[in-house]
């Protein structure tokens, strides 16, 4: 009879040919995709030349995405992108994104069907764990990693242990899984889940629509987890069904399957939550704020670039103007949205609101471009860190918060909640 496992534990059993696998078991496992952007992606090309190769393991397997300095803010990131570009013609990969197809890589893949249940991927990028959300096992690695990869198809992993999160309750207006994962942050800390895998499962995970699941495992590693991985269901289902590039299998936890911990929070009261400067862990229901003026609010990146949030900040201006001395970037996560903002009214709205929209990029949210702070400025984001420096000066302060509560913010001058307009 088969030891029971955990889903994490079944996904890294079936990639390496076993039958059963345990917490801190050393593996070796075959890799279904194998993700680099312009920032890791030299790199690791730079390591594959040096190895002596030739040849990735499958081009349809390896993901090319230019999205953190794109397009390029300088002579920099255009030598970054370019290394990318002439290394997919070279190697003639499939999934190679730049310019116009380009997305913020977390949002663009699950779009695209490149990555589904079942999978287990790397990413030359800590939140490569968003893909949990779909019931990946997904993980970052370093670039040399990446390198190893692409060349054999294969990565090492130690087994990790799984911490099972369960969320049950009604969710109230405006909370959504940005609010929970960011709850949960706050209860556990950064290093609360160091190396393990974060299962989130009970009745309010199962109503969550994906958008809020990919946001949820999105921020796995704001808690030092390996990983973040919900077991796939019908809303799974719905949502691969006419996306999926390869087949898919879903895997769930067996009854009995041993866990590190179990912790169970009943949501039902919960107000939404802000990250203040300059740690995720450091959360404080919106009540408990106070008065916190802003210069900036950002809507997008690889947490809240998609759709919904598009939607939900959309609803929240909608007829409202920002308040003067604030400037608000919204960034839509892939052309897809983008073009679906411009067919359902959302720019007007944002337009009106006086927002200004940028293309589908990472932006300012690693410091990057489209939106850096300076000294002393205070910025509302939807991202997903808030460390020194991370949007820009190391003066300025960061304040991580849901799609909604960073709109009303905008208009406000300040940080609130949509009620308070």
């Amino acid at each position: 009879m088969n030891k029971p496992m955990t889903i994490t534990e079944k996904i890294l059993a079936a990639h390496a040919g076993l039958d059963y696998v345990e917490p801190g078991q050393l593996i070796n496992a075959r890799v279904d995709i194998a993700l680099g952007n312009d920032i890791t992606a030299p790199i690791a090309i730079k390591e594959f030349r040096q190895a002596g190769a030739l040849q990735v393991y499958d081009p349809e397997r390896v993901v090319l995405v230019a999205d953190h300095f794109a397009p390029n803010k300088d002579i920099p990131s255009a030598i970054q992108c370019q290394t990318l570009r002439r290394f997919a013609q070279e190697q003639k990969l499939r999934h190679y994104y730049d310019g116009g197809e380009m997305g913020v890589e977390h949002a663009l893949l699950p779009e695209k069907g490149i990555v589904g249940p079942g999978d287990l991927v790397i990413g030359a990028d800590s939140h490569t764990c968003t893909y949990g959300g779909l019931g990946a096992f997904a993980t970052g690695v370093g670039s040399t990693d990446l390198a190893a990869t692409m060349i054999t198809g294969e990565s090492w992993f130690k087994v990790p242990e799984t911490m099972l999160f369960i969320f049950t309750g009604q969710l109230p207006q405006w909370v959504g899984g940005k609010d929970l994962i960011l709850f949960l942050i706050g209860q556990i800390g950064v290093d609360g889940a160091l190396y393990n895998a974060m299962e989130f499962t009970g009745e309010v995970v199962a109503r969550l629509p994906m958008s809020d699941r990919l946001t949820m495992c999105n921020m796995a590693i704001e808690a030092g987890a390996k990983n973040g991985i919900i077991a796939p269901d019908d809303i799974t289902r719905e949502y691969v069904a006419n996306r999926a590039l390869r087949a898919v299998t879903f895997f769930a936890s067996d009854p009995g399957a041993n866990y590190h911990s179990v912790r169970e929070y009943d949501v039902s009261g919960m107000e939404p939550q802000i990250a203040f400067p300059h740690l995720p862990e450091n959360t404080h229901p919106l009540s408990q704020v106070g008065a916190v003026p802003i210069d900036q609010a950002v809507i997008g990146s690889c947490t809240n670039g998609r759709l919904e949030d598009m939607r939900l900040a959309a609803q929240v201006l909608k007829g409202r103007k920002v308040a003067r001395g604030v400037r608000l970037i919204i960034i839509p996560a892939t052309p897809w949205i983008y073009r679906q903002c411009l067919t359902e009214g959302l720019f007007e709205i944002f337009l009106d609101a006086g927002a200004v929209i940028s293309p589908p990029t990472c932006g300012p949210c690693l410091g990057g471009h489209m939106g850096i702070l300076g000294p002393g400025e205070t910025a509302i984001a939807t991202t997903n860190r808030n460390f020194v420096g991370r949007m820009g000066h190391p003066e300025s302060k960061l304040y991580l918060a849901n799609p909604a509560v960073t709109a009303a913010s905008a208009v406000a001058g300040r940080i609130v909640g949509p009620q308070a307009l």
